[in-house]
């Protein structure tokens, strides 16, 4: 049975993709795909594989979880499964611990090797959407604060704008703990809404159109921020730079910053390009119709297709 991860990342359509693949469960169980997205693998499926070690039982915790997951993954194969898809963006890590630490996914590396382990190093294929760097942490930022977590100090910001890691770090680490799996990289800015694609590229087979183009778990807008720290107390003199009374997307960063950004991921998307030094796959959707064979200058600058003031169905 193929064993294939879907990572996400967070913020780039991955709850869509989850929803799509449970609409078309039926489907899928008949074409010989199992699938294990969020509902199946937070139900306790993975719970302590990647317990830290200062934790006593951390070690009994993780060989318990390798246990559950190999187990369950026998049970898919001898039910007939010829694949399995596995979709929990939360594997490689949350927006809360990037925001914490300041960097891009900093335990990925260690979190897929135990998770290869649980597979008895079985994994063959990863998919990883990747986003234009100013509008990932925008939209992390926003949907952690969302979430009732504090706003991002200067300090903060400053360091995440300058900090070297990069996608290119992230995928040179799922190399590393990954070695026998083919890793394909897919852009948010391409792949947004195509849930059918980020498919077909997972199984390299057709895939049903049904609830393809649903866009789901927006990180939240100016005016929700506003009301969200009302409802906290917060006075508006003490709103964060950028939270003012007009409409659309939040970005915390200042202009500098956000240029910053948005210049290391046009290298990371250079670098994979280029072949990304062997370890993964640029994967474009051939089926839209572009001028080149590169992002567009203003694909990257907005980050989706869409002007957000034509579209008002963004996913952030």
């Amino acid at each position: 049975m193929d064993i294939i991860l879907h990572l996400g990342a967070h913020r780039c359509g991955s709850t869509s993709f989850q929803h799509y693949l449970r609409g078309n469960q039926a489907y899928l169980e008949k074409d010989g795909t199992a699938v294990w997205e969020p509902r199946v693998t937070r139900d306790g499926l993975v719970s302590g594989l990647f317990a830290k070690p200062t934790k006593l039982n951390a070690r009994d915790l993780q060989r318990r979880a390798m246990g559950r997951v190999h187990l369950k993954a026998r049970r898919a194969e001898r039910e007939g499964a010829k694949r399995l898809v596995m979709s929990d963006e939360n594997v490689i890590g949350t927006p809360r611990s990037c925001i914490r630490t300041g960097e891009l996914y900093p335990e990925i590396g260690e979190r897929m090797a135990r998770l290869d382990a649980a597979f008895k190093g079985q994994v063959g294929r990863v998919l990883l959407n990747v986003r234009s760097l100013d509008l990932w942490w925008s939209s992390a930022a926003a949907f952690t604060v969302g979430r009732g977590h504090p706003f991002p100090t200067d300090k903060r910001l400053h360091d995440i704008s300058n900090s070297k890691r990069t996608w290119k770090d992230v995928v040179t680490d799922l190399a590393c703990a990954l070695p026998n799996a083919e890793i394909k990289v897919l852009p948010f800015e391409e792949f947004v809404g195509r849930s059918d694609k980020i498919l077909f590229h997972a199984t390299n087979r057709d895939a049903p159109t049904n609830l393809a183009d649903c866009w789901l778990n927006r990180s939240p807008d100016k005016a929700e921020l506003r009301a969200e720290l009302a409802e906290r107390g917060i006075l508006e003199k003490d709103f964060p730079v950028g939270i003012d009374q007009s409409e659309g997307r939040w970005s915390p960063f200042d202009p500098i910053q956000n240029s910053k950004l948005r210049e290391a991921y046009a290298d990371d998307i250079m670098w994979l390009a280029a072949g990304a030094d062997g370890l993964a796959t640029l994967t474009e959707d051939t089926s839209r119709k572009r001028t080149g064979t590169s992002l567009s200058a203003g694909t990257v600058r907005k980050g989706q297709p869409h002007d957000e003031e034509t579209d008002k169905r963004r996913l952030a």
